[in-house]
């Protein structure tokens, strides 16, 4: 690998790393902190209701995923960090504290991707050796935030948006749902690795994520970027 190459991925991985640690992060600890003020202090009793990332990072989830999806060109990217422990049964309100407790992360994260859009108005004030890093740093982290937001409300679990559909369920629909939750991650890791994969063999575009989650980005990009006063 030539200096230009090996510049370039430096570059890549330091704009991105932060966004990642900060989005992930976050995302968990709004989670446990939720959960806490609704009446289950499980979290807050690990030192999950905070915001160290070492807390909250899993190798695989945090490092190495986003990692292989960022090398390898998909169309999207996130991960996950160690799941924080909610033990449902000590909310308030069960049905209503769940889907709140599981809006909490994708929620901090369009937080996060609204601070990093308007953060970019100062950032392009800095000295220019520091403007090219920063404002890329957060322009990563605003497509980043949104995209985890987007992905972790797909009503599948584990993920959050399958958390708050089981919490809007009747309780007759909501037991089965929940059983499938032992199949979740299978079907997360196809949908991301395995489609794509073989529709890439069969010459077809196999990438249903990128399907349901490229024109929601771009409309929530779009709307913060108007918002916060980025485009006219």
């Amino acid at each position: 690998m030539n200096g230009l190459d090996f510049g370039s991925l430096v570059q890549i991985a330091t704009t991105w790393a932060l966004p990642v640690l900060l989005a992930i992060t976050l995302h968990e600890a709004s989670h446990a902190f939720v959960a806490w003020r609704l009446g289950d202090d499980t979290a807050f009793l690990q030192g999950r209701v905070t915001f160290n990332p070492l807390k909250h990072v899993d190798p695989f989830g945090t490092v190495i995923l986003p990692g292989l999806l960022l090398l390898t060109g998909s169309g999207f990217l996130f991960g996950y960090a160690k799941p924080v422990p909610v033990n449902f049964r000590r909310l308030k309100n069960f049905r209503r504290d769940s889907a709140l407790v599981a809006l909490a992360g994708p929620t901090s994260n369009m937080i996060l991707a609204v601070i990093s859009a308007l953060l970019i108005h100062a950032a392009v004030l800095a000295p220019e050796w520091f403007a090219e890093w920063s404002v890329q740093t957060l322009i990563n982290s605003l497509r980043l935030n949104v995209m985890l937001a987007l992905f972790n409300m797909l009503p599948l679990l584990p993920l959050d948006g399958g958390r708050v559909l089981g919490g809007l369920l009747p309780p007759s629909l909501a037991r089965p749902f929940f059983r499938t939750e032992r199949y979740g991650m299978i079907i997360l890791l196809g949908l991301i690795f395995l489609l794509p994969l073989v529709g890439t063999q069969m010459g077809m575009d196999l990438n249903i994520l990128s399907w349901i989650l490229g024109p929601a980005s771009d409309y929530l990009l779009h709307l913060v970027v108007t918002l916060t006063g980025l485009k006219g």
